[in-house]
C-alpha cells in the first residue's frame, strides 16, 4: 500500500527511540450498527435504520440505539406471541388497519399482564395529594398603555422607557386619566378602549407582562414600568378572579384513567423485563442507565 503521508521534518523516530504512528495505514472505522439479535433472529440494518426516524435524539447514534432498542423488545414480545400460539384478528384504527404483528403484542399483553383497576379511595388519595393539578387558572382584567420599542433597538428602548416612566407619575396622581393618556400614549390598538385588554389568562401574554399581574392586587397601578420584548408597559389591574379547585367528582375519571395508564405501562416494563432476563439478546442493552426497562 502507498504511504498516504510522510511528515519531512520528521525522520523514523528510530534514533530518538521514539514509536511513530503508521502512516500506512488508515485506520478502521467503528461500525455504524453491531449485530443485533433476539434469541438467534438478527434485526436487519435497515430495519433498525428506517425505525431511528421515530427517535428523535440528540444525535444519530443515539436514535440508532434507541431504534435497535425498541426492535429488540418487539422481537421478544413476537417471540412470545408465537410461542404461546397466540392469534389475533387486527383491529381496525383511525390512521388504518392494525398489522397482524401489531394485533399479536396487543393480545399478548391482554393476555399476560394483569392491570389492576384504580379504586375510588387511591383516586381520592392522588387528588388529596395533587390539587393544585386540578385548579381554574385564575381570571385577571387588565389595561395597559404600551411605549414601544424593539429588544434591539437600544436608543428606541431607552426613549421609551423614560416616556414610560414620565407617564406613570402623572397617573399616580391622577389614575382617573389613564383612559386618556392610553389614548394619548399607547402602541397598542387597546388604546382605543382606554387600553382594556379584557380577560387574561396563564399564556394569554408574555412571561414579564404575566409575572407582574400575579403580583398585583386589583385596583393597583404597576409600580414600574413593566419591560418586554415590546417595550414598557404601564399595567393597571382591574379585577383579579382567583382560581377554584376543581370538585373530586369532576376530576375522578381523569384520574382514575391516569393511574391506570401509569399501572399499564409499570406493568408491561416488568413483563419485558422477565422475558428479557430469558432471552439471548446481542448488540443492545435493554438494563443500560438509558435503555427503556430503566427509564
Amino acid at each position: 500500500m502507498a504511504n498516504l503521508y510522510t511528515n519531512p521534518n520528521l525522520d523514523d523516530g528510530a534514533s530518538a527511540g521514539i514509536d511513530l504512528p503508521s502512516t500506512k495505514v488508515p485506520p478502521k472505522s467503528q461500525p455504524v450498527i453491531t449485530t443485533v439479535s433476539v434469541n438467534g433472529t438478527q434485526i436487519s440494518e435497515q430495519d433498525i435504520l428506517s425505525e431511528a426516524q421515530n427517535h428523535p435524539a440528540a444525535n444519530p447514534g443515539q436514535a440508532v440505539r434507541a431504534a435497535a432498542r425498541a426492535l429488540v423488545v418487539r422481537e421478544l414480545l413476537l417471540q412470545q406471541a408465537k410461542a404461546l400460539n397466540i392469534k389475533a384478528t387486527p383491529e381496525q384504527l383511525e390512521d388504518g388497519c392494525e398489522t397482524a404483528e401489531d394485533a399479536a403484542i396487543r393480545e399478548l399483553i391482554e393476555q399476560e399482564v394483569a392491570i389492576p383497576s384504580a379504586s375510588r379511595d387511591e383516586c381520592l388519595r392522588y387528588y388529596e395529594n395533587n390539587k393544585a393539578r386540578f385548579s381554574s387558572e385564575p381570571i385577571y382584567e387588565a389595561c395597559h398603555i404600551l411605549f414601544a420599542a424593539g429588544s434591539d433597538q437600544q436608543t428606541a428602548r431607552s426613549i421609551a422607557k423614560a416616556r414610560a416612566h414620565d407617564v406613570l407619575k402623572v397617573l399616580q396622581t391622577k389614575p382617573e386619566a389613564f383612559s386618556d393618556l392610553a389614548l394619548e400614549y399607547s402602541a397598542c390598538p387597546s388604546k382605543e378602549t382606554g387600553g382594556n385588554l379584557g380577560q387574561l389568562t396563564k399564556g394569554s401574554t408574555v412571561p414579564e407582562f404575566e409575572q407582574a399581574l400575579q403580583s398585583m392586587q386589583a385596583g393597583e397601578l404597576s409600580e414600574l414600568p413593566v419591560e418586554t420584548k415590546f417595550g414598557y408597559h404601564i399595567i393597571f389591574l382591574n379585577r383579579k378572579i382567583e382560581g377554584n379547585t376543581l370538585p373530586f367528582e369532576h376530576v375522578e375519571e381523569t384520574i382514575k384513567a391516569w393511574l391506570e395508564a401509569a399501572s399499564w405501562s409499570k406493568a408491561v416494563s416488568q413483563y419485558i423485563t422477565i422475558l428479557a432476563g430469558a432471552a439471548d439478546i446481542q448488540g443492545t442493552d435493554l438494563f443500560g442507565s438509558d435503555g427503556p426497562l430503566v427509564q
